[in-house]
């Protein structure tokens, strides 16, 4: 969803809404307006937007026109004092309003377009209005919102701006950072806010403000003719916030930071440093640990609070409660199927966005569905909460698949090894995955704990001979599934094999031991004689222990990998194993 003043842009569904009603808007108008939103608060040339819309076909600038007016006329927007498309005589047009972005909500079954709801951020919110308070009275306030994708950073800063007091006026500018564009265009963030700044019904006080303090500044935004020579610097557009907060408090929103630029950095240290009295509230939403998040942007936030110049805000994954919430929320019913709250807390490990997308999941393959009880619509499992296969939902699958590749190919290897294994994975594992040093690979394991929000400490084992190693688990089970299966099948059962084998290893004559273990990764290889022989020995030790009962299941587990070999091989298994387990304990035993 791309959302702005009311309105929500319906990517997927290609329909726009306005307050849960849905606007029909044609293929072509439609597509200009989608271009625009997803450029906000820049000059969209002519050129440009009909490269974009008809790349192979000769179309008159004019057809634009007439889109425009046609959308104009949706939106309620007027052309000499425009909220939403501005026109630049003979270039083009600039989306001034601020754009949002918003993940689906799930259809509650009405067609309708619903917000996300805000559960299990009282206390984040509740802080951020005092720290308005404190910035209405000139106490100049900068707030980074930390946390994991998904975790709610851009829901709270919804949230706490449809919270502020209407009887209180104040200035609203948002810029969002956008993968790829810092590259290529600075003060890309700066540059939407300012847009939206200047763009609101009482945009004009900023606009003079920034014509007489910073008049490149408003010459980026198109608004008057810039002048040779003339550059945009952080000191003037910091003073002309400054006089802009004077009648009426600004908020200043910029997302996603670990896309930004260094000059849009540069001016956020501007501004959070100036000691001047301002009432400015500055909220940035950053992943700290984004993999591809560059070195200044956690140089600025460590150095701005050291020097007390800033706010930390983390958001911690939500409590099962909450997550209960949500989903009482976004499905529409104060009562829940059986165990579905806890089944989402489960394997969305308390992320919110993932939570959903579990839900949409679920409902897409039709495990979660709608029926009438009573008279009344109500969601039910199709299934029982223990039959439900926690598969990725494809929308996650991208985005951890994006992060990944952002990663240099000796980490994106590391990872692969470590997603062998199912809860915590040793660093001597990946190192035997891998046929690499485990010195080396500790290191590197550690240095991946430290820069990847995905990927932390859990400990030390201490191996056979008294040598320690350290163990590490990743955030998100997510993470693990779509690491595993991102490796070829042929690559995986190599690497099964390899930590099998290592485990044979550091427990000679000992394997019994770990035969459980070594017999998980030889099924994962696909090496059924050698799981087998693996769970036979486990049976032994067990029974030799008087676990009767643990020594049944493993050769009954052994009976269920030996139906993978050939015929004959598996009726000897089976001519071995069966009288065993007729006979019972003693049998077992010997």
């Amino acid at each position: 969803m791309k959302r702005f003043a009311g309105f929500s842009l319906d990517i997927s569904n290609q329909c726009l809404w306005q307050n849960g009603s849905q606007i029909a808007l044609a293929p072509k108008p439609f597509a200009v307006l989608r271009y625009l939103t997803e450029n906000p608060g820049r000059l969209i040339t002519h050129d440009e937007l009909l490269d974009a819309l008809w790349p192979d076909t000769f179309v008159q600038p004019q057809v634009l026109r007439t889109y425009v007016l046609e959308l104009r006329k949706l939106l309620g927007d007027d052309a000499r004092q425009p909220r939403f498309i501005q026109s630049l005589p003979k270039r083009g047009y600039c989306f001034v309003a601020p754009v949002n972005e918003g993940a689906h909500a799930v259809n509650g079954g009405n067609g309708g377009a619903k917000s996300i709801a805000l559960v299990g951020r009282t206390k984040e919110l509740e802080s951020l209005n005092r720290l308005f308070q404190l910035a209405k009275d000139g106490q100049r306030q900068t707030v980074f919102i930390c946390g994991d994708a998904g975790i709610g950073k851009t829901a709270l800063l919804d949230a706490f701006c449809q919270s502020l007091d209407a009887s209180t006026p104040v200035h609203v500018a948002r810029g969002q950072c956008v993968q790829g564009v810092a590259h290529r265009e600075e003060y890309y963030p700066v540059m939407e806010a300012l847009a939206a700044l200047c763009g609101c019904e009482e945009g004009e006080q900023a606009s003079a403000t920034l014509a007489r303090l910073a008049p490149a500044w408003l010459a980026a935004l198109g608004r008057q003719v810039a002048s040779n020579g003339v550059r945009r610097g952080p000191g003037e557009l910091c003073a002309a916030l400054e006089e802009v907060a004077v009648n009426r408090p600004l908020i200043l929103i910029f997302e996603d930071l670990h896309w930004a630029d260094e000059s849009t950095l540069a001016l956020i240290s501007a501004l959070a440093r100036r000691r001047a009295t301002a009432r400015i509230l500055l909220l940035v939403a950053v992943n700290a640990q984004h993999p591809a998040i560059e070195h200044p942007v956690r140089v600025l936030k460590q150095d701005l609070g050291m020097r007390g110049q800033c706010i930390e805000m983390p958001l911690e994954p939500l409590a099962r409660s909450a997550i209960r919430e949500l989903l009482a929320t976004t499905l529409g019913q104060s009562t829940l199927p059986d165990d579905l709250d806890d089944f989402v807390h489960r394997h969305s490990e308390g992320n919110p966005m993932f939570a959903l997308a579990l839900v949409k999941h679920l409902i897409a393959q039709e495990l979660l569905v709608r029926r009438n009880a009573g008279g009344n619509l109500a969601w039910s499992l199709s299934e029982p909460v223990d039959k439900l296969e926690p598969a990725v939902p494809d929308e996650l699958a991208q985005m951890i698949e994006l992060d990944v590749q952002a990663l240099p190919p000796p980490d994106q290897r590391l990872l692969e090894a470590a997603s062998l294994f199912t809860v915590a994975f040793p660093t001597w594992g990946v190192a035997a995955a891998l046929d690499e040093d485990a010195a080396a690979v500790e290191e590197a394991c550690n240095a991946l704990a430290r820069r990847l929000f995905f990927v932390r400490r859990a400990g030390y084992d201490e191996l056979p001979g008294g040598a320690p190693s350290a163990f590490y688990v990743f955030a998100h089970g997510l993470y693990r599934e779509v690491l595993y299966q991102r490796q070829a099948p042929a690559r995986r059962a190599e690497r099964h094999n390899r930590v099998a084998g290592r485990l044979a290893n550091l427990f000679a004559g000992r394997e019994a031991h770990v035969a459980r273990e070594m017999a998980t990764h030889y099924e994962a290889a696909g090496n059924w004689a050698s799981a087998v022989r693996a769970l036979q020995a486990a049976a032994v030790q067990a029974s030799g222990r008087q676990s009767h009962r643990v020594a049944e299941e493993l050769l009954r587990d052994a009976l269920r990998i030996a139906e993978n070999l050939p015929a004959q091989e598996r009726t000897a298994i089976a001519e071995e194993i069966g009288p065993i387990l007729a006979a019972g304990p003693p049998a077992i035993r010997h």
